[in-house]
């Protein structure tokens, strides 16, 4: 029986995940990446000695990457080594306050108790909520394809009604008081894309994935996940070519025949998009779209980034691997990006300082530093902006750990809205996709499968599940089956 030919745009992670599932189902897979390295965001920046993972820093959720390599018969470490972050990360509120997240949830109870008086005990009934929820929500529901809300209406999810109805904000004012404490609780929800204050109470499952499955690091950067991924999907028989760019989707019908780029024409009789999802369906003539610019427009997407990416020719003091500077509002800086859509006066950021665990990262004596500043999508990006926050950033940094670094700089650079839009055709220049918010949960998010082509389907996170990165392998898998469903009808 001759396998049916598919094509997917883009090499992000759902799409490398799709293409093994799909591989592995018997259907002959080849993948266009418009970039000249695969993964997606998920790529890497090498300079004089120093590696840069550009997008993803945080290995969340050790369960999901194990269970994808598991459905091959295989495991992470015949892949990748894997190490545990100990502190998983460090939290500063001023230049006097900082808290560190230890390894294991016993410590982290210390740390609190320490803090907040009975808080350890109130922290034991949080997480014990937290992880039914993951149970439910990890080992059940992000696995349904978002075709009908019966998906996710069951006996289960009903007694849990209130889950959705509640914010995270609000339940976890009501374990712990102290304000510092609050915000670390609220943390893992940014990874979501949301604001705690919009993001219903069920997806506290983010705080068991944070302090009991713990941050982990792959020795070499994320992107040894990607070369993981690759290497197996290559012995399934998949096939890559980069610097291919789909410019157009040609149909014949309600059906694709082929997608063109500027070398060749790529006969198809199932197209998979792990692509900017509203940057595909502008490939399409009108009457085939699903989705409005109208439609678009009104979403609330997730933020995008402003990132730099430092090297520093001594080790940075007083800073863990991966490093908050929550020494500002974070109310305030979520409305820049939320509500007015402004660039923020006052940021909050992150550092990821991959050096202090993998000797890959930097030269010996050196550091590599990852500074994040999550922002609007869409906001004017020009050099002198991008300088005017690297100085505010460097700052904050010098302020809070006490010491000057500037002079200590051998090369930054930058990534920002209009780097989002040119490398990966980013809707409005987006960082993470669409927010998980109550009204863009499930079955409310863009679909998997097309509705007006019969055999165009769509990956990532856009849809569904949501943004992150075990959640792209879980949309990889989902859609996998819903092809071969579809397919065999």
């Amino acid at each position: 029986m001759k396998k049916k030919k598919t094509i997917i745009m883009g090499s992000g992670f759902s799409s490398l995940s799709a293409s093994c599932y799909l591989a592995q189902a018997g259907f002959d897979v080849t993948i266009l990446e418009k970039n000249d390295t695969i993964g997606g965001r998920a790529r890497q920046f090498k300079k004089d000695g120093f590696v840069f993972d550009i997008g993803p820093t945080f290995y969340w959720m050790p369960d999901v990457f194990e269970s994808f390599f598991n459905d091959f018969k295989t495991s992470t470490t015949d892949f990748y080594a894997l190490q545990k972050l100990n502190p998983a990360y460090k939290v500063y509120f001023n230049k006097d306050e900082s808290i560190a997240i230890e390894d294991n949830l016993e410590k982290i109870k210390s740390t609190f108790e320490n803090i907040e008086p009975n808080s350890g005990k109130a922290l034991q009934k949080f997480i014990k909520k937290s992880e039914d929820n993951y149970n439910i929500a990890i080992k059940d529901l992000v696995y349904n394809p978002g075709e009908s809300v019966f998906e996710i209406v069951n006996w289960e999810t009903i007694t849990k009604s209130g889950a959705f109805l509640k914010t995270i904000k609000n339940q976890v004012a009501g374990y712990v008081k102290n304000k510092s404490l609050q915000k670390i609780l609220e943390f893992p929800v940014l990874f979501l894309g949301a604001k705690p204050s919009n993001t219903p109470s069920f997806y506290n499952f983010m705080n068991y994935a944070d302090f009991e499955l713990g941050t982990w690091h792959p020795m070499g950067g994320m992107y040894e996940v990607v070369k993981g991924i690759e290497k197996l999907a290559l012995s399934l028989g998949v096939k890559f070519e980069t610097n291919r760019s789909v410019t157009s989707i040609n149909l014949e019908g309600k059906q694709v025949k082929s997608v063109s780029t500027a070398q060749q024409e790529y006969a198809c009789d199932v197209l998979l998009s792990g692509a900017d999802y509203h940057h595909t369906e502008t490939l399409l003539p009108d009457a085939f779209k699903q989705y409005s610019e109208l439609y678009w427009d009104k979403k609330t997407f997730a933020p995008s980034a402003l990132l730099f990416f430092v090297a520093f020719d001594k080790p940075i003091e007083k800073v863990t691997h991966h490093t908050l500077f929550f020494d500002t509002d974070f109310e305030a800086h979520a409305e820049t990006i939320y509500d007015t859509k402004t660039w923020p006066e006052k940021p909050l950021f992150y550092a990821s300082f991959p050096s202090k665990t993998d000797a890959v990262a930097a030269p010996e004596g050196k550091e590599a530093g990852i500074f994040l500043m999550p922002i609007a999508p869409d906001l004017e990006d020009t050099p002198e902006i991008r300088a005017k926050y690297f100085d505010k950033l460097m700052t904050r940094l010098e302020d809070t750990i006490g010491s000057e670094v500037r002079s200590h700089i051998l090369f930054k650079e930058s990534y920002c809205v209009n780097d989002f839009k040119d490398d990966y055709n980013s809707y409005k220049g987006n960082a993470y996709g669409l927010a998980n918010t109550l009204m863009q949960t499930h079955i409310l998010r863009p679909k998997l499968k097309s509705k007006k082509v019969d055999n165009l389907y769509f990956c990532g996170q856009l849809t569904v599940p949501g943004p992150g990165v075990p959640p792209s392998l879980i949309s990889g898998k989902i859609v996998s089956e819903l092809i071969s469903k579809y397919s065999k009808s």
